[in-house]
């Protein structure tokens, strides 16, 4: 029986728990934090176990400057009525050692955080905006 990839193996978070013998019921406790914070804290859990499952147990090294890391970065356009949220993007950096995001987040392979931008899309829209423009793009 052919393996299935990756990609094919982790579709939602309680795929990626699974993987990592983890129970996907229990999650970070947020009751007593600002309740504008509670869902992207929770999504920024979610994405970090994602992310976790996806590298199949490779961990970024910062002090590896040859070491390719993917991760996705986002940006909004405003142009009135043509407004729009773009998310088409990963960038890699193999020499810097700082980020624009947590290094928890970082990918092995351009594909794979490709694939966890569309993925997972409406995680990474809750971890990032408090409040999601009506007119992202889909």
């Amino acid at each position: 029986m052919e393996r299935k990839t990756i990609t094919e193996q982790i579709r939602t978070f309680e795929d990626a728990c699974q993987a990592l013998g983890l129970d996907p019921e229990n999650l970070p406790i947020v009751e007593n934090l600002p309740e504008k914070d509670r869902k992207s804290l929770i999504a920024y859990y979610k994405l970090t176990i994602i992310a976790r499952a996806l590298n199949e147990g490779w961990e970024p090294d910062f002090s590896n400057t040859g070491q390719c890391k993917y991760w996705n970065w986002f940006y909004i356009e405003s142009y009135g009525a043509n407004a729009g949220f773009g998310y088409a993007y990963t960038y890699h950096a193999a020499s810097s050692t700082y980020t624009h995001i947590g290094s928890r987040l970082c990918f092995k392979k351009n594909e794979l955080a490709a694939y966890a931008r569309e993925q997972f899309r409406d995680l990474y829209f809750e971890y990032l905006f408090i409040n999601m423009p009506k007119n992202y793009q889909k």
